[in-house]
């Protein structure tokens, strides 16, 4: 009589921790709302009913579809120089989300090589980039960035730099503090005592060990990179006219707040609907694949 043993098919971390996510329904759908974002960003040059640059003073101050003397053509209504607003929320999503991805991408790589650098080879270079991070954290966000944007000036391109100089410090304190305990473990002791060099054991043994959490980190920080864009945009020093940003969008409206609800109102939602899709599902991210809060 034979007996059959099921073997147990050993099941990978990624997709137990992509179940664990997908059973949070809060996170999958603060994802949604973040891809219809993306989506809409994306397709805006052939969704956007308008021109967003298109002015027209005859409709300005123009009220919402649903209020009295709006129309649909016009959906969300104009601002003061007659523009439609849903196409500027379209193409200044483009710019929210181009900033956020591009600044948190450089400096995620900026940061992580410099944790690994500092967490590893200890000594001076540890003592010289820990101070560069302990300057850099003394200075408020917001008037660091200001004070470079006014050296600097407004623009896109500035915008970009002045962020990447300082959000960079913060994937490279949670590396430096992963890799301070990861060049203690077993398996690096082993790949030293085979011989490998110090670029191999950085890049090839800790650097994987290390990157959930740097992932993790980053798409906490992304919104709010977009709030320090918006914010910038807002008091003039970010992204300039006639280019559309949801910072200078709210600005535009701040006279009107009575008359005009909508001008500031709409764009301010969109942040705030962004930010905290982002929020939610960063969370969730962090729920479904830090190990530390499964024991099975």
């Amino acid at each position: 009589m034979s007996a059959t043993v099921a073997e147990e098919v050993p099941v990978s971390p990624l997709r137990l921790g992509l179940e664990r996510f997908a059973r949070n329904r809060t996170a999958v759908v603060a994802s949604g709302l973040i891809l219809l974002f993306i989506l809409g960003a994306l397709a805006a040059p052939l969704i956007a009913p308008h021109d967003p640059a298109d002015a027209d003073l005859f409709r300005r101050l123009q009220p919402p579809a649903w209020q009295e003397g709006g129309e649909w053509a016009f959906p969300l209504g104009c601002d003061s120089l007659g523009r439609d607003i849903l196409s500027r929320l379209l193409h200044g999503a483009r710019v929210s989300l181009l900033v956020a991805a591009l600044v948190i991408g450089i400096a995620a790589v900026i940061g992580t090589l410099a944790g690994l650098t500092a967490g590893y080879l200890r000594g001076w270079a540890d003592t010289l980039i820990s101070r560069l991070v302990d300057t850099l954290l003394g200075f408020p966000y917001l008037v660091f960035a200001i004070g470079l944007m006014a050296m600097m000036g407004p623009g896109l391109h500035n915008i970009i730099l002045v962020l990447i100089y300082k959000e960079w410090v913060f994937s490279c304190r949670v590396v430096r503090g992963e890799t301070l305990a990861a060049r203690e473990q077993d398996y690096v002791e082993a790949a030293r005592a085979l011989g490998c060099g110090t670029r191999h054991i950085m890049l090839r043994e800790i650097l994987p060990n290390v990157l959930s959490p740097v992932l993790v980190v980053a798409t906490f920080r992304m919104a709010y990179v977009i709030i320090m864009e918006a914010s910038l945009s807002f008091l003039g020093l970010g992204v300039q006219p006639p280019t559309p940003s949801w910072g200078s969008m709210v600005a535009d409206g701040r006279d009107f707040l009575v008359d005009a609800w909508w001008v500031s109102t709409l764009p301010g939602l969109a942040i705030l609907a962004l930010v905290l899709s982002i929020n939610l599902a960063s969370q969730g991210l962090r729920d479904a694949f830090d190990p530390r809060l499964h024991h099975a």
